[in-house]
């Protein structure tokens, strides 16, 4: 899959991973890599 364009939490960085949960592209510093989700995502599953 390719990624490109901005994170879609920040909407500075570029983006360099996508949610598996919800697909947004995000950049490293809002994506949790053991799980696999955004930030957004992140939350939602506390």
């Amino acid at each position: 899959m390719s990624r490109s364009g901005l994170c879609q939490v920040c909407e500075r960085a570029e983006a360099t991973a996508s949610c598996d949960r919800c697909g947004a592209l995000v950049c490293g510093d809002h994506y949790d890599r053991e799980r696999g989700v955004c930030a957004d995502c992140l939350a939602g599953l506390g």
